[in-house]
């Protein structure tokens, strides 16, 4: 039986990322308001480049939430207000916050304006959908920490309430994304919107060891740059959990959050690339309309959610009974993906495609050209440099050169990617 489509809800780390995630398959972006959102440090989004995001999403038909879901202290209340109503002013579908006292000013003052409950509120049951659904929000995100089983009964149990949950991207190891790394490394708060993403770093681990009266410290780790600043962790056979989580995928669960009538569903990855935006959307666009016509899941969407870099992957705490090795990366803490963006064009030539190379391809290569109307793979027979000279090979890092695709395109939204295998 048909199904209502739920909502595909893509990042947007800037204007580029915004319009592929439109373009391949997702009904709505979400950016971050200069200083009033987590992840502030890797946001292109200045109010100029708001307002036009915000009109180009309306002109598709499109939606587009601005983010606010930083946990102010008194001096950014101060100012708070001053920040977002030029942002109101231009029209955003909602705002997505976090804290009690944001909600209560924005409501004060913007009593119009929609708003939407950040995963960093950690609603995890169905009595505070109904509690934050008294005091005017329109939709929760959830935790990260729920069940699948626990999503269907707050769906049950508050039937007229918008829910919104994440299906793919990075999984934070602190709960529901409020990582304490940052401000214990060098006292940048992530709740200030301020986080120096210190869950990336290189870090080294130093073994436990007995002490001089026969007492066991625990194992420490190092992070390279700031030598003697050890870190105690837990440890077990495996070694420490904390810094190697896999990222979550859960397309083959789009299916099953449709039948419940979940009505958004959320990628992760404002700090990604415009490859990473454009390819998720893509995957999980199939996925719904799939799930909305009643056909069953398609396996190898699982393949080519493989072609992005990860850390391997989990469904996360959607499946609670899942074995601890499913939920950690015990191996490894990055994998470059099955495949690669090498390039993606700028404009046609005559027959030829003029392309930036992102990372080095060579002539005899196989290649694939992703376009929103489908993938095309192709061997590569022939390149120029931008004289139209013939060469072998494109070294990449921003280099300019001449190509013929398999078939015609739109360059603003046509990427370029090659096997690694």
């Amino acid at each position: 039986m048909p199904q209502s489509a739920p909502e595909l809800l893509s990042p947007a780390g800037s204007l580029r990322a915004m319009r592929l995630a439109f373009a391949y398959g997702a009904d709505a972006v979400y950016a971050g308001l200069p200083r009033m959102s987590l992840r502030v440090r890797n946001n292109s989004f200045d109010h100029g480049a708001l307002a036009q995001g915000i009109s180009e999403a309306h002109a598709l038909g499109k939606r587009f939430y601005a983010v606010t879901n930083v946990a102010p202290h008194n001096n950014k209340v101060r100012t708070l207000i001053k920040h977002l109503a030029p942002v109101v002013d231009m029209g955003p579908d909602a705002l997505i916050v976090s804290d009690p006292g944001v909600i209560w000013l924005v409501r004060q003052q913007f009593p119009g304006m929609p708003m939407h409950l950040s995963v960093q509120a950690n609603t995890v049951n169905w009595a505070a959908v109904k509690f934050w659904q008294e005091q005017g929000i329109e939709r929760i995100i959830l935790s990260r920490e729920l069940g699948i089983e626990e999503i269907g009964e707050i769906r049950e149990q508050v039937p007229d309430m918008e829910l919104e949950v994440f299906v793919h991207g990075a999984l934070c190891m602190a709960y529901s994304g409020r990582c304490m790394l940052s401000g214990y490394f060098n006292h940048r708060d992530p709740n200030q919107g301020a986080c120096t993403n210190a869950c990336r770093w290189k870090y080294e681990a130093k073994p436990a060891r007995e002490d001089e009266i026969g007492q066991w410290e625990p194992v420490v780790i190092e992070d390279k740059t700031r030598p003697g600043e050890l870190m105690p962790m837990d440890e077990d056979e495996h070694g420490s959990y904390i810094l190697n989580s896999k990222d979550l995928r859960a397309v083959e669960y789009v299916e099953q959050l449709t039948r419940m009538g979940v009505h958004s569903l959320k990628i992760e990855g404002r700090t990604k690339s415009p490859y990473y935006v454009a390819r998720t959307a893509q995957v999980y666009r199939r996925a719904i309309d799939d799930a909305a016509v009643g056909k069953a899941f398609d396996p190898s969407l699982l393949f080519e959610l493989e072609g992005l870099a990860n850390r391997g992957y989990t469904a996360g705490l959607l499946d609670r009974h899942a074995r601890p090795e499913t939920l950690q990366n015990l191996e490894r803490a990055h994998h470059n993906g099955a495949q690669q963006w090498v390039a993606e064009p700028t404009a046609r030539v005559g027959e030829w495609y003029e392309v930036e190379a992102k990372n080095g391809f060579s002539v005899g290569e196989r290649l694939y050209l992703l376009t929103p109307e489908g993938n095309h793979p192709f061997e590569l027979t022939a390149l120029q440099d931008k004289t139209g000279t013939p060469i072998e090979r494109a070294p990449g890092s921003g280099h300019r050169v001449r190509l013929q695709l398999p078939v015609h395109c739109d360059p603003s939204t046509a990427l370029l990617v090659k096997n690694l295998a």
